[in-house]
């Protein structure tokens, strides 16, 4: 089921073939490879969700050849006071607020949750858009109701336009240009340059796949380390010898500070830790619900084996081996209860089981912080 779902989303392929030929690699471009409609796909509920404090937001203009960014939380009053033309609400992460965004998300499943970023919605006025850009990431953009028309190009001149809000290429020229109806998709691989404009008013979503920085990874790992570190003692120099520039650096102490700094060794389940809590991470504005009230353990424990449990929308969870991530946290689970732990990392949800008394412990916990449910 899962296979026929992502071979029509992909055009024919199977997955296996899309990662072969196109990911990271070309574009894809599919006619009808998946429905995006239903009640929550309404413009009305992505400006609720726009005035909301906790939701990140943005609103893109484009008047008298000048772009104009402004930042979300809007009021219900400056979204029904925009204009006929010419802009974009965009809004990130609709799938910590939406079940039915999360669920679209499984069906990109044959790509590691730990590479997806979020699932952003737009809704643009016809004329709207956001300017010819690339984008540092995978993304799959998927149209839902009305029409946009994409160009497309692989050009490398990647040079901006000056003092922008927006990181506007200065000098794009298009190679591939379609009109897409509902349905439709289109893969980009990352700095490949695009821009949609709005035919009609319409939806679009943007299904991310982000990786980090190189730079940002080297200096999260060194944060990494220093909740890792337990070096005893100070640097002593009780042999201290006299020397004749007292501003000059002594030789010997730089030879300690080595010592201490060349001690410092990580591994491979170092790493892995490392790599697992940072790609669970969820992002800064994310609000976890706690329960109203707390169950007692010996009655939650009765709920997972007779319902089982899901995960909360916002939630990131990912496994390597014995270890659970989730939410940025590492832990190591018992091979009793591994599969249905796997079960809940991979589809978000898991039928009842029977967890041993830590398992459940450890569950408890996590409903109490508003990670799963019930």
């Amino acid at each position: 089921m899962a296979q026929a779902m992502a071979q029509r989303l992909l055009g024919g392929l199977s997955p296996a073939a899309f990662l072969r030929r196109h990911w990271q690699k070309r574009p894809l471009f599919v006619r009808d490879a998946v429905s995006c409609s239903g009640a929550w796909l309404q413009p009305k509920i992505l400006f609720a969700l726009a005035c909301q404090d906790d939701v990140e937001s943005r609103i893109v203009t484009r008047a008298r050849g000048r772009w104009r960014v402004e930042h979300g939380p809007f009021t219900r009053d400056k979204l029904r006071r925009m204009p006929e033309r010419g802009w974009t609400l965009l809004v990130q992460g609709v799938e910590q607020f939406r079940p039915e965004a999360a669920a679209l998300l499984q069906s990109f499943a044959f790509i590691p949750h730990a590479r997806l970023d979020d699932l952003m919605v737009s809704y643009a006025a016809a004329g709207g858009g956001v300017g010819p850009h690339f984008d540092s990431y995978d993304v799959f953009l998927l149209q839902g109701a009305g029409t946009r028309r994409w160009r497309i190009s692989a050009q490398k001149d990647r040079a901006l336009v000056v003092n922008a809000p927006l990181r506007i290429l200065k000098n794009f020229r298009p190679r591939h240009e379609w009109v897409v109806a509902p349905g439709d998709l289109l893969y980009l691989p990352p700095r490949h340059a695009h821009e949609g404009v709005a035919v009609t008013p319409c939806m679009t979503l943007s299904v991310g796949f982000r990786a980090p920085r190189k730079q940002a990874l080297a200096e999260n790992f060194l944060d990494f380390l220093q909740d890792e570190l337990h070096i005893e003692g100070m640097i002593e120099d009780a042999e201290l010898p006299l020397q004749r520039h007292p501003a000059q650096l002594p030789a010997f102490l730089v030879d300690k500070f080595a010592r201490v700094v060349n001690s410092i060794q990580w591994n491979h389940a170092d790493i892995q830790r490392f790599a697992g809590c940072t790609l669970s991470e969820p992002k800064p504005q994310v609000v976890f619900q706690r329960p109203r009230r707390t169950m007692m353990l010996g009655n939650f424990v009765k709920r997972v084996m007779k319902r089982g449990i899901r995960l909360a929308l916002p939630t990131r969870m990912l496994f390597a081996g014995m270890r659970v991530f989730i939410n940025g946290e590492c832990h190591t689970i018992e091979r009793c209860n591994r599969d249905a732990l796997v079960r809940l990392a991979d589809t978000r949800e898991t039928a009842a089981f029977v967890p041993s008394p830590a398992t459940a412990r450890l569950l408890h916990a996590w409903h109490g912080a508003g990670y799963i449910h019930v």
